[in-house]
């Protein structure tokens, strides 16, 4: 079963379970969770549902969202590990006690337990061995009881006891985000990928031959401030199941590069002379985690979510250098990706052209990197073996892998610090990891009352900013903390300190007027109609709430305008302007190419 019929199997099984059907979401969050670089799972977009938000598609929803991790980058390239991936997944806002009738009603353990093996084992869908199917279930401690609910609903669907491990929290337990917030038990799903013949009688998820294919989470708690859990209000499900993973088992593989999504970027890689190895595998998944997240409007840079791409683009090129690609490359690799995905994300071909160019620019950027950083390291090794710390500037700043350093020492008789190093990369991918995942642990428990002021400032920053500067200026990105907001928007040059006073003027005029802050649901095209604003190419679902500043009795607004700002937005919002008190910018600075910053506080 190829990739596209399981997608295909996957949306439709939901939907006859009553299940709105969603777009994936952009990599790039959208404004409720601020503090992440990239979207890393199906359910960080919904966050605000989870919290007790009505979604426009009513109270279960399914999607396929695609997702960026980068935390286990030194592991990709083994049968499983990924950077990019898909994420099939369905939700419930709410079981039938705690549903509030919109659409169809929310569900709990059985339902979601009872169509998760439905669909992986029955015929119709997926038809998988049942003999090859293990589960675990959260063993209890003395913050929760024993998962036994799901433990009876996996026996009485036929599950072998033995089958069924009992885990602790760091196996089956999900959250909270934060320190406080919504959490709760898991089941997760393993398929036996080992001979037929040798399939264990018992599981307890200690053998690598049983692979992870599907996670259901139960939110039935909320861990509060004094520690202790207590039974949550809204109780939810949030399930995920990777593409890759299950087309691997679908497909008979050994490996998810093996599979129909990425055959035709390592057949691509190959015709330059090279068998399959773990650089080809690198390869194929950083260029095609490069395509989509430039896809998404990301450029290369030195900071954030930039740097992320950056780094993924220059590993491509190291690691081909590493299997002997001579010359430039990288648009020829990256074609595939385009034909493999054409089905499910057309945009990709809209927007084919730029990604090449972005690529092919940063490729040639690199190259005369190598060159410098070759430069550097001679001048290094005048003064003898590299040190640790030298080594480390090789590797960030010049992109030297270790190895290259390594091997031109050796060349040179020299020997390099490796202790030094390996500590100067350990708080290297601590602070990553703070950056590209961690710090999306803030989302479900960031909606505080600093925060949601600093949020709705945004939008008039937004607004001030196009009356200042030009219509044109759109949003690029954002990041809000309880102490301010950091606001990127498209403009080619440095503001003027006049016009940096005027719209600092213009958003504490409309915080003095105390206008209101409502929202509406509407149709998109609706929305767009009515004159609100989308954000950087984010993708919309067909229903979605725009919020609006100001009304017709705003008498600042002079009877001409309706309102003074209009966005398609999520949340959280003030009620109104005036709670938020005097607007200052603290600084203006560069981006990138054409993006600006501004950071400002609220006094």
């Amino acid at each position: 079963m190829n990739s596209s019929e399981i997608r295909k199997k996957f949306l439709e099984f939901f939907k006859e379970k009553g299940h709105a059907i969603i777009s994936s979401a952009s990599l790039v969050p959208a404004e409720t969770d601020p503090t992440a670089l990239f979207t890393t799972a199906g359910m960080q977009p919904l966050v605000p549902y989870l919290l007790g938000a009505d979604h426009p598609g009513g109270n279960r929803v399914a999607n396929i969202q695609k997702c960026v991790r980068t935390v286990d980058i030194d592991e990709v390239g083994d049968s499983k590990h990924l950077t990019f991936f898909e994420m099939m997944g369905n939700w419930s806002f709410g079981d039938p006690a705690s549903s509030d009738g919109i659409g169809a009603a929310g569900y709990f353990k059985k339902e979601a337990i009872e169509w998760s093996w439905e669909f992986l084992t029955a015929q119709k869908w997926l038809g998988l061995d049942k003999n090859r199917l293990a589960v675990s279930v959260f063993e209890g401690d003395n913050d929760a009881p024993f998962d036994k609910e799901s433990f009876d609903l996996w026996k009485k669907l036929g599950m072998s006891e033995k089958k069924i491990a009992k885990l602790p929290k760091k196996n089956n337990w999900w959250g909270p985000a934060g320190q406080i917030g919504p959490c709760g038990p898991d089941t997760e799903m393993f398929y036996w990928t080992g001979d037929a013949d040798r399939i264990p009688d018992s599981f307890n998820d200690d053998n690598d031959l049983w692979v992870e294919i599907w996670n259901d989470v139960f939110m039935q708690y909320n861990k509060g401030e004094d520690g202790k859990y207590y039974p949550l209000k809204q109780k939810n499900v949030d399930t995920g199941m990777g593409l890759e993973r299950i087309a691997m088992i679908m497909q008979g593989k050994t490996n998810v590069y093996e599979t129909d999504l990425f055959q035709p970027i390592i057949n691509k890689i190959n015709s330059l002379g090279h068998s399959m190895s773990k650089s080809v595998r690198i390869i194929a998944d950083h260029i095609k985690a490069s395509v989509f997240i430039i896809g998404d409007e990301v450029a290369p840079s030195n900071i954030g979510r930039g740097y992320i791409l950056r780094r993924l683009i220059r590993r491509v090129i190291r690691h081909g250098k590493q299997i002997g690609v001579e010359g430039e490359f990288l648009k020829n690799i990256a074609q595939p990706v385009f034909e493999i995905y054409k089905e499910f994300y057309p945009e990709l071909l809209t927007k084919k052209e730029m990604i090449l160019d972005t690529i092919n620019e940063e490729e040639k950027r690199f190259n005369k990197t190598l060159e410098k950083g070759l430069k550097k390291f001679e001048a290094m090794s005048q003064r003898g073996d590299i040190s640790g710390k030298d080594a480390f500037i090789l590797f960030s700043t010049y992109g030297f892998p270790l190895e290259m350093t390594i091997e031109l020492a050796k060349e040179n008789r020299l020997k390099v610090d490796l202790k030094v190093f390996n500590e100067e990369l350990e708080k290297h991918q601590d602070a990553s990891r703070t950056a590209s995942a961690g710090m999306f642990k803030g989302g479900l428990a960031d909606a505080g009352e600093k925060t949601t002021k600093y949020h709705t400032a945004t939008h008039l920053l937004h607004k001030a900013l196009k009356i200042v500067l030009d219509e044109s200026v759109m949003q690029k990105g954002s990041n809000i903390t309880t102490e301010r907001l950091r606001f990127d928007f498209s403009w080619p040059e440095k503001m003027t300190k006049e016009q940096i006073e005027k719209v600092e003027e213009i958003v504490n005029e409309k915080i003095k007027e105390n206008l209101p802050v409502s929202w509406q649901e509407m149709d998109l095209d609706d929305a767009k109609k009515s004159g609100a604003i989308g954000l950087f190419g984010h993708k919309y679902e067909t229903k979605v709430k725009v919020y609006t500043v100001g009304n017709p009795a705003s008498p600042s607004l002079g009877g001409q305008n309706k309102y003074f700002s209009k966005e398609i937005c999520l949340g959280p919002h003030a009620n109104s302007t005036g709670e938020l008190g005097r607007f200052k910018i603290i600084k203006e600075e560069a981006v990138s190419s054409g993006v600006r910053r501004i950071k400002a506080v609220l006094e």
